[in-house]
């Protein structure tokens, strides 16, 4: 097996790209590759999953406990000739003084050699300083190889590889020259995602292809060989009761879900049922309804034409249907969404309007505490729940009896204090809740959604 954490000294140094074609790269050649992404995350994983061909999973620091992302990055990479996990953010860079979310943290958790991409533009001598503090900053942890990326051409290349063998003995594993034709479309949450690049195959394809003739895999896989076996999980117990139709919206303008949150989801007995906003004229049959985020913003035309789904979907939530949004489901249920001086109406089952600003308006981890207004828990008291959000956009001319599902106690939600806007058995929010440490929403939410809207019967478990 090969196991290893690709990590970079600062953002924006290539990482991504260099990931993603890695994992392409591996998968060509006949491995079974599973890759993973630090930290809460939608946009990558999705690039990355294609590549890999098996859904990326998601290790964050924020909601799981050290034995629990142990436990996961086993159950998914214990079947797998390559476990590949991309870092955030650079090496040693996290929330608090000591660093015990970053990316180093992890890799000794997990006991991961550490492959460093670095982006050497303008770097001739200085390289070297860098590796070797790098290096000594911890001692515990092992920098298997680096990668350089865009590069200046051939000379550059020869000179950074003499420097780095002269005062390092860290080895170049590849060095990958600047090339804008490698580099994926950005916008204002990050990556494109794959899900919505009609030529996300063709990228990857071009971004392997060019991986594989710069980056020297023989060399790779040997530096991050092991023989320690990950241990096999026991199957999977889905749990009993009869099975609900949850329909998910899945398509271009709605992607952000975790694969571990959709696979949650069915072992509590839901039948997931995709459908497509843009497209599918109403609403499938069925007991439930998630929209997760994305980017409505980006088809407003779309979504507003498909007038007979929106109607479908609001009579649905009028009439009582179990439902959950986050984010970008959020903005879509709201009566009308505002971006660039257009403005396009939506499903208008919250009485709200959306509209997108140039700067974030809630960005980072956020602390929610339930309310007794939450249609998922019991009436005893809740324990916090630590969740994410991102979002550009704000809901304005709520009503000012508005229910809300959670009390902020830190992040901004709806207005700074609340989030999760709830409408008979609908609840919707920005932050974005995650399957882990316990808690176990996707149960909860099948729970409420086989109950018809009316509770479920165990206790919040959701922990901090």
């Amino acid at each position: 097996m090969h196991r290893f954490l690709i990590s970079a000294a600062h953002k924006s140094s290539g990482k991504t790209t260099v990931s993603i074609g890695l994992a392409a790269a591996l998968r060509a050649k006949g491995h079974v590759v599973q890759p993973f992404k630090k930290g809460p995350d939608y946009i990558d994983p999705l690039w990355l999953g294609a590549a890999a061909g098996r859904s990326c999973r998601n290790l964050d620091f924020n909601v799981s406990p050290d034995d629990e992302l142990r436990s996961q990055f086993a159950r998914h990479g214990w079947d797998a000739d390559v476990c590949l996990v991309e870092g955030n953010m650079g090496l040693y860079d996290g929330l608090d003084l000591e660093g015990s979310n970053s990316n180093a943290a992890l890799a000794k958790l997990l006991d991961l050699p550490v492959i460093l991409v670095l982006d050497a533009r303008g770097m001739t001598r200085g390289i070297a300083p860098l590796i070797l503090g790098y290096q000594a900053f911890d001692r515990d942890l092992r920098i298997a190889g680096v990668i350089l990326n865009k590069l200046g051409g051939r000379r550059h290349e020869a000179k950074l590889r003499a420097i780095v063998e002269h005062y390092t003995d860290v080895p170049v594993i590849g060095a990958i020259q600047d090339d804008p034709r490698l580099q994926l479309v950005e916008r204002h949450l990050g990556l494109m995602p794959a899900n919505e690049a009609q030529a996300a195959q063709r990228r990857i394809g071009e971004i392997a292809a060019a991986v594989a003739e710069q980056v020297d895999l023989d060399r790779l896989l040997a530096a991050s060989r092991t023989d320690a076996a990950l241990p096999r999980p026991a199957p999977q117990v889905v749990a009993g009761g009869p099975t609900v139709r949850i329909a998910v919206a899945q398509d271009a303008a709605f992607g952000f879900y975790y694969a571990d949150d959709l696979d949650a989801l069915r072992a509590a007995g839901a039948a997931i049922v995709p459908f497509d906003t843009l497209r599918d004229p109403r609403l499938p049959a069925c007991d439930g309804l998630f929209i997760g985020g994305g980017f409505p913003e980006s088809f407003l035309d779309g979504l507003a034409a498909n007038a007979s789904l929106r109607a479908d979907i609001r009579a649905a939530i009028d009439n009582g249907l179990p439902a959950y949004a986050e984010c970008g489901g959020l903005m879509y249920l709201a009566r009308s969404i505002t971006w660039n001086g257009r403005t396009a109406p939506m499903v208008g089952v919250v009485p709200g309007d959306v509209v997108m600003h140039k700067k974030p308006v809630g960005r980072g981890y956020v602390t929610l505490r339930p309310t007794a207004d939450h249609p998922w828990r019991t009436p005893a008291p809740a324990a916090e729940l630590r969740a994410h959000e991102f979002h550009y956009s704000a809901i304005e001319n709520l009503p000012a009896d508005t229910r809300y599902a959670y009390e902020m106690t830190r992040g901004h939600g709806v207005d700074g204090k609340r989030d999760g806007i709830v409408y008979k058995n609908l609840l919707a929010s920005y932050s974005h809740l995650r399957a882990a440490a316990g808690c176990d929403w996707p149960a909860k939410f099948v729970r409420f959604v086989r109950a018809g809207g009316h509770g479920v019967q165990e206790p919040q478990r959701c922990s901090g």
